[in-house]
């Protein structure tokens, strides 16, 4: 028994440890690739994302240019939802953690 009350006795802390660092701010970032058109990468975030169409350019061009473009912020389990989404249309996209907070 003495072994068992060690393992619960550190779950909360796992638990807390876990929470923290998931918790916090995340980006979704879509990265550049050769096979889509630039065209088709605007129709995709106006679709996802709501964006109007200067907005959808802007991170588009952001992509072409820089190689990558913050395109949503917020929470983990929306963000990952988003870079899901994105990958079944086909785009690259990750995950990343705002290391500012």
């Amino acid at each position: 028994m003495i072994g068992v009350e060690a393992r619960t006795s550190s779950a909360p802390e796992l638990a807390i440890e876990t929470e923290i660092r998931l918790a916090g701010l995340w980006h979704v970032i879509v990265i550049n690739d050769p096979v889509n058109l630039m065209s088709y990468v605007v129709m995709v975030l106006r679709k996802i994302f709501g964006f109007d169409d200067t907005k959808a350019r802007k991170h588009m061009l952001e992509v072409h240019e820089n190689g990558r473009s913050i395109v949503w912020s917020g929470e983990r389990e929306p963000a990952e939802a988003y870079a899901n989404t994105l990958h079944q249309w086909h785009l690259s996209a990750v995950l990343e953690r705002d290391e500012t907070d």
